[in-house]
């Protein structure tokens, strides 16, 4: 038996490699870690998708197809609890809330948006272009009104095309394919 197994027997872990120690030890001198370069370095470490230096795949793909950031809409938003700041019958619109100081001038958009966190304790008439269920429940629990803004658009939801508007796309096909075949 020796001294060196005995005391290994019972270890959970082995010892680790001491790197740079000379070159008997095999790893000695550059420790491993080839001739210069940024992985040679102290405090180097590759990040996701990284590839040597290469152009990362995900910067080699083209920037194709359709983004709905564009059309994304941005509201400026306040909860029902700030509202309590107004007096009793006052009409609380975008401009009202932006004179309050409730919102950031700096990073408001034209749309106005009321959500349900808090209570309102004061009876108001509130003009939004969108509000939560919950805020407007509040708002009509305590006698005031909610008035939607009719000068936003909002896209219609997907509508069946009815019976008329098909078989009239399809006589225009016809028609379409009757003027091809005599030209």
């Amino acid at each position: 038996m020796n001294l060196t197994e005995a005391k290994s027997s019972g270890l959970k872990y082995k010892d680790r490699n001491r790197v740079g120690r000379g070159p008997g030890s095999g790893n000695g001198k550059t420790a491993g870690r080839g001739h210069k370069g940024a992985q040679a370095r102290s405090g180097w470490s590759n990040r996701l998708a990284w590839e040597g230096g290469q152009m990362p795949l995900f910067r080699r793909m083209p920037k194709r197809g359709f983004n709905n950031k564009n059309f994304k809409k941005v509201y400026t938003t306040t909860n029902v609890g700030q509202l309590n700041g107004f007096d009793e019958g006052v009409v609380v619109d975008l401009s009202a809330v932006l004179a309050a100081g409730l919102v950031s001038k700096a990073k408001h958009s034209e749309l106005f948006k009321i959500l349900g966190d808090g209570e309102v304790t004061v009876k108001l008439t509130v003009k939004v272009d969108a509000i939560t269920e919950t805020a407007r429940r509040k708002i009509e629990a305590v006698g005031g009104t909610v008035e939607m803004n009719p000068a936003v658009a909002h896209r219609p939801k997907f509508q069946k095309k009815s019976a008329e508007q098909k078989s009239s796309r399809k006589k225009k096909g016809a028609e379409k394919q009757q003027k091809d075949a005599e030209s």
